[in-house]
């Protein structure tokens, strides 16, 4: 995948998750913070970094600075997605749909927050398998990176656009689960 250019892009910080560790030493408990943090320009760019420190401040800045390295760029259709995909991450999973116009985003807040900063508009998702916040964050970006649009699965096929089409009315089967 190639590297985004981030600086012609106006990005906006989400914070999904501030957690406490604490770790007992001899003379008490030594407590550390860490922060899921999730950036995206509300045009089909979004990056998620997980930032650790002492302080909670520090945790964002990191997880801030780790979601901007880690920007990717994702495909829309209008203001949902080409097709519907299931995102895998560790013991999570996620449930992609695409949904008409003006049904909104129909998701929990850590996904909601992956997908608003990405710039979907209308989706239907479910998560499946764990409910751990950076399990299912990862796992909605998991989702978002296999979304691919119809003329790139044509093209890689080489089929037209036309042809493909005529083969999903045909069988009723999605190209993406034939290509």
């Amino acid at each position: 995948m190639n590297k985004i250019d981030v600086s012609n892009l106006t990005l906006t910080e989400t914070v999904i998750k501030i957690g406490r560790v604490a770790k007992v030493v001899k003379g008490g408990k030594r407590f550390s913070f860490n922060a899921l943090v999730v950036v995206g320009d509300g045009a089909g760019h979004v990056g998620v970094g997980l930032g650790k420190a002492k302080e909670v401040q520090s945790a964002i800045k990191k997880g801030g600075t780790q979601a901007t390295k880690d920007v990717i760029k994702i495909s829309l259709s209008g203001t949902t997605i080409p097709h519907d995909t299931v995102g895998k991450f560790g013991a999570g999973a996620i449930l992609l749909k695409p949904a008409a116009p003006g049904t909104g985003v129909i998701a929990g807040g850590s996904a909601r927050a992956v997908l608003e900063a990405a710039g979907v508009k209308d989706i239907l998702t479910k998560v499946l398998g764990s409910r751990n916040h950076f399990n299912v964050v990862y796992a909605t970006l998991a989702g978002l990176k296999n979304l691919r649009m119809p003329e790139e699965v044509s093209r890689l096929r080489g089929k037209t656009v036309e042809a493909d089409r005529k083969f999903v009315i045909a069988t009723g089967e999605p190209i993406h689960a034939v290509a």
